[in-house]
């Protein structure tokens, strides 16, 4: 099946999901659906049963601030959610890096919900000497499919590496174990996550220094029929990042993670 046709035939599924949405709901703006990366742990993950994380709780606040109905909806794999988003079946994704190729699709939020490193990855045995960007020329990457970075790197990496798309971050994480690439750029929270939880951690490390550390946005689709609400939200996540309640959030998700990974590591041990 030639790429035209399968991007036709996943948008006519999307356009045939939205009559819970929004854009169809026949009086306006009732409500919105609220998706997120589904492994982008502590900020958004799916848990197996709802999407959960930092992320997805400050959006949902934002929206009971502001008097907005919603339902937080997993929408399958990342690049699966933002083609949904695209055509309004997802109204708002909780982060999401604002860079220029998505601004014909998302407006985002002015209000950064978080900074979130960017690493690369390697086998721990591997002797990769990795100080800039430039490194990185000679050798294989991988990267998740329709994960952006932001800080410049992505079009750097356009021009100047040889990467591979993996559909999520154990694909990638496989594809290094066995040698298929040298190295894996990803979100260091989410990719730590990963291991500790996959006990894989002895296999692979984080180069240092951060590929980049951008910040992460809400994106509303301009699909949605209900992104006239936006610049409420925003005025909402404002205040909510003056009174301290963000931080509070995304640092009791982050201390949550943190006392899972050293739980994880000692058990084993």
């Amino acid at each position: 099946m030639s790429m035209k046709i399968r991007t036709t035939i996943l948008a006519v599924l999307c356009c045939l999901e939205l009559s819970t949405g929004s854009t169809f709901a026949g009086s306006g703006c009732t409500r919105v659906i609220v998706s997120g990366d589904p492994n982008y742990s502590p900020f958004s993950w799916y848990d197996g049963k709802a999407m959960r994380g930092a992320a997805q709780e400050i959006v949902a606040r934002a929206l009971d601030k502001i008097g907005l109905p919603h339902e937080t909806r997993y929408a399958g794999p990342f690049a699966r959610m933002m083609l949904e988003a695209e055509h309004g079946a997802v109204d708002i994704v909780a982060e999401l890096k604002d860079i220029p190729e998505r601004q014909s699709l998302f407006a985002f939020s002015h209000t950064a919900m978080f900074l979130n490193p960017i690493a690369v990855f390697t086998r721990t045995d591997a002797k990769i000497q990795y100080d800039q960007w430039g490194d990185l020329r000679s050798l294989r990457g991988g990267i998740t499919n329709a994960n952006r970075f932001g800080g410049g790197f992505d079009e750097f990496m356009a021009e100047n590496l040889t990467v591979e798309l993996a559909n999520d971050i154990k694909g990638n994480f496989d594809k290094l174990a066995h040698r298929h690439i040298d190295y894996f750029v990803t979100a260091y929270y989410p990719g730590m996550n990963y291991l500790v939880q996959a006990k894989r951690q002895a296999e692979f490390k984080a180069l240092q220094p951060y590929v980049t550390e951008s910040a992460n946005y809400v994106g509303w689709s301009k699909a949605s029929g209900c992104l006239s609400r936006l610049p409420e939200l925003d005025q909402a996540l404002s205040s909510m990042e003056a009174s301290g309640e963000i931080a509070k959030i995304i640092n009791h998700y982050l201390d949550e993670w943190r006392a899972d990974t050293l739980a994880n590591k000692s058990n084993a041990k």
